[in-house]
């Protein structure tokens, strides 16, 4: 794989993940109200068409890695990536993506997209936990990881901010066992 990634340096590895600094990044990003499986596909195709250059100037931008998700509760939560997802109080399956947009842009110079449900914003620095895994982009992969993932931290005392976020970093036609995941969840600096 080939593709720009969010810029981040590894603070300190562990058996089951790692700590990162990230530098801030931007990132467009859509809310959809679908289950988990379907909310991918349907935020991905909108992400990608504004890429495709669906966007003021009609301008091509580089695929990066990964898309994020995360699950949306009922308040407004600030997105991170990778791809964020987290259940909605108001009973809505809403589904937070975003892509992260290459390192040549700025706010400024970043295509502006036709479509008025995506939006461009930039992430801030952070410092976060991650657990790598492989396999398919089911919920209970990801859940399954995400909690070896809090157990782990939650033995080490490290404190978490905000809900987890499952990245994927390989196109749909990568085979199943050869997918790079992630789940990522901010921690306390």
């Amino acid at each position: 794989m080939a593709y720009e990634e969010a810029p981040y340096r590894t603070i300190e590895s562990y058996e089951d993940f790692e700590i990162r600094e990230y530098q801030s990044f931007i990132v467009a990003e859509v809310i959809v109200t679908e289950g988990f499986g379907k909310a991918g596909n349907s935020a991905f195709r909108i992400l990608f068409d504004y890429i495709s250059g669906n966007n003021v100037p009609s301008q091509n931008i580089s695929m990066t890695a990964p898309v994020s998700q995360k699950s949306v509760q009922g308040q407004k939560i600030e997105m991170t990536t990778p791809v964020l997802q987290v259940p909605s109080d108001s009973g809505l399956n809403e589904h937070r993506f975003s892509f992260v947009m290459p390192s040549e842009y700025t706010l400024e110079t970043l295509p502006s997209p036709n479509n008025e449900n995506i939006t461009i914003r930039e992430v801030p620095s952070r410092m976060a936990a991650a657990r790598q895994f492989s396999g398919s982009w089911s919920q209970s992969n990801f859940n399954k990881n995400k909690t070896v993932l809090m157990q782990n931290l939650a033995a080490r005392k490290i404190k978490i901010m905000g809900e987890p976020e499952y990245a994927r970093y390989n196109s749909p036609f990568t085979l199943w066992f050869l997918r790079r995941n992630e789940v990522i969840v901010d921690i306390e600096k």
